[in-house]
């Protein structure tokens, strides 16, 4: 893999993992389009660890509040909304594998611009999340396991749907991406040390640089659409996603340039 490639993929992974458009749906289609190779285990391992350190740095106040009181209820809310993405990944494996084909990814944006423009101007009050509205997110976060399905866009909106103020969706469903991509990483590990993932032999630049991309565009996503959140609603990234999906939908059905 060149550098140019690790970067790129770094970038995006970046970018996309907490913008509203869903960062495995632009990994699948950068993929197709560029031609850009499935990056190997390895190195899509270090890309979900340069962005989990990027949610680590933004909300470290957070997180060492939480490490403090490791049996409090924000821990316990965080918990409940991990769940629903635990069991989904247990039943749903093969289809979420499918999925990765990108034989759904048009779907998978349609239904992103969907849920974001359905959330659209709601406004909650500025409460922590309730019991009920971590399952809720978390059920969103669940559903976006699909490509193209956002995972910050849908739990995002499902705080909203609940009635969380928009500042205060966002704090939780970028906290909620730490149990996800520790996770991930924790899974990608394993296959790893056993040897059942791709070979992982690409050269140290490129996953270190490709690592470093993808923490610092994380970094600049979540402040972006932190301060996005405080002016505006979602329903321009609704607008794109919208747009990118149909184009999807005609490529695959009809033109096969890339599908």
């Amino acid at each position: 893999m060149a550098i140019w490639q690790a970067i790129l993929l770094g970038l995006v992974q970046g970018l996309t993992e907490f913008l509203p458009v869903s960062s495995s749906g632009h990994l699948v289609l950068l993929q197709r389009v560029f031609q850009v190779e499935e990056p190997g285990l390895l190195l899509d391992t270090l890309l979900h660890v340069g962005s989990l350190s990027a949610v680590l740095f933004v909300f470290w106040r957070d997180v060492w509040a939480m490490l403090k009181r490791p049996f409090s209820k924000p821990v316990y809310r965080l918990v409940v909304a991990t769940i629903p993405a635990v069991i989904a990944a247990l039943l749903f494996g093969d289809f979420f594998d499918y999925a990765y084909s990108g034989a759904l990814l048009g779907f998978g944006f349609l239904l992103t611009s969907i849920v974001l423009f359905l959330s659209g101007n709601k406004q909650g009050r500025g409460k922590a999340p309730s019991y009920a509205s971590s399952i809720v997110m978390g059920l969103f976060q669940a559903a976006a396991i699909l490509p193209g399905l956002s995972r910050s866009g849908s739990t995002i909106s499902g705080g909203l749907f609940m009635g969380l103020d928009r500042e205060e969706a966002a704090r939780f469903s970028f906290l909620m991406s730490i149990p996800a991509i520790l996770g991930s990483v924790v899974f990608q590990t394993l296959d790893l040390s056993k040897g059942s993932g791709a070979a992982p032999s690409i050269p140290f630049w490129p996953v270190f640089l490709g690592a470093v991309a993808a923490a610092l565009s994380s970094v600049f996503a979540i402040r972006v659409m932190l301060r996005i959140l405080r002016r505006a609603n979602l329903r321009g990234f609704a607008l794109y996603t919208l747009v990118l999906g149909a184009l999807v939908l005609i490529d695959q059905f009809a033109t096969h340039f890339f599908f």
